[in-house]
């Protein structure tokens, strides 16, 4: 009943009381991101979401016109402290999560959900093996179990399975650990880079 029903309705209620904030936000950062280089407000990202369907994820664009896509090893996008794709703004943005929150317009649109799996990059999803595959049953969310607990700590493997393991275990007494918890991580700034670029492989 909760996650077939409930909360895509308290999705939409959230994401209807956070848009005046959402505006106020954008007036904001997309001053400052359009002041550091003139170039578009807002990222667009290819993601994968329920049932394995694509859409465009929304995002305050953090990282310099046309910078090139870094992976890791295991699949797993690149992310650095010291990482000269990122913008001045964008470095802020990302270290508060504020980045992120665009993605409210992605939950209204029904493509995400305030609380889920992390979205899947569309170019990995050949990648995937069958216990981690569950985690494409639910909508992928703006936080959720992986990010709350664990943030950028996980390696993209246990990232994977423990998303699965939330979709198979949705609850709405979960969901609200999780929406406190992400508080809690934001503000302690745990884990917010995986990558150290000296040691760390990519490809």
């Amino acid at each position: 009943m909760y996650s077939r029903f409930l909360k895509r309705i308290i999705d939409i209620l959230i994401c209807i009381i956070l848009l005046p904030i959402l505006i106020l936000l954008y007036a904001t950062f997309g001053l400052l991101i359009k002041l550091e280089d003139g170039g578009p407000v807002l990222y667009k990202a290819d993601r994968i979401g329920r049932d394995s369907k694509s859409f465009k994820m929304y995002k305050f664009r953090s990282m310099k016109v046309n910078a090139p896509t870094l992976l890791n090893a295991d699949g797993s996008t690149y992310n650095a402290q010291d990482d000269p794709r990122v913008t001045k703004a964008g470095k802020f943005l990302r270290e508060t999560s504020m980045d992120e929150t665009p993605q409210i317009l992605n939950v209204l649109k029904g493509d995400m959900s305030i609380i889920g799996p992390r979205a899947s990059l569309s170019s990995v999803i050949d990648s995937y093996k069958s216990d981690e595959i569950d985690k494409m049953k639910v909508r992928p969310g703006i936080t959720g179990y992986s990010q709350a607990y664990f943030r950028n700590g996980l390696s993209n493997r246990k990232k994977r399975l423990t998303d699965a393991w939330y979709a198979n275990n949705v609850s709405f007494k979960l969901d609200v650990k999780i929406f406190f918890k992400t508080f809690i991580t934001v503000l302690k700034k745990d884990d917010i880079y995986t990558n150290n670029i000296k040691n760390k492989e990519i490809k």
